[in-house]
């Protein structure tokens, strides 16, 4: 959390009362409020190393805020393309098993905040369409095997996405 505040201080923002840590090294997400830990959930980041830059499929790291919610009202399971549920749970998919990483239930669009860090320009976080969204990988979550968004159980994404708005902050660090 003193990472986070630094990095306030140093962009010239105040911290937000709900903060999200991601932790890229234990494959968790922290959620914060009012410099209180709520809860600890196991996530699942990039399979390739952490990084800013467009194209890498890595995590990104830094302060980001929640840019914007998508899913509310959704049951847990829907996916969806290009944040549009598509009306199917991802057990009617047939390679659900075994296909890559669907977006399923909720998804927290991320936006970067440090110009020239994940914001702007080939680091640009949300021109990257960096998520935190449901998986229809769940038992592998604490793997790395995304492809630079952070992944979580269905029913902890809805839990997780009724507690936040957009603006709260998220910090990844490794």
């Amino acid at each position: 959390m003193e990472q986070v505040t630094k990095t306030c201080v140093r962009l010239g923002i105040k911290p937000a009362a709900r903060i999200l840590v991601v932790r890229l090294d234990r494959q968790t997400l922290q959620f914060y409020a009012v410099g209180q830990l709520v809860k600890s959930y196991a996530v699942s980041t990039s399979r390739r190393p952490p990084s800013n830059v467009k194209a890498s499929l890595g995590t990104p790291r830094g302060l980001h805020e929640i840019a914007e919610r998508v899913g509310e009202g959704q049951p847990p399971g829907m996916v969806f393309k290009s944040r549009v549920p598509t009306g199917r749970h991802f057990s009617e998919f047939p390679d659900a098993g075994t296909d890559d990483n669907l977006i399923t239930t909720r998804i927290l669009w991320l936006r970067g905040l440090e110009p020239g860090v994940n914001r702007g320009g080939d680091v640009d976080t949300y021109e990257r369409y960096v998520y935190i969204h449901g998986t229809n990988h769940e038992a592998r979550l604490g793997e790395r095997m995304s492809a630079g968004c952070v992944l979580m159980r269905n029913v902890e994404i809805i839990e997780l996405y009724d507690q936040v708005r957009t603006g709260d902050m998220v910090w990844i660090q490794d």
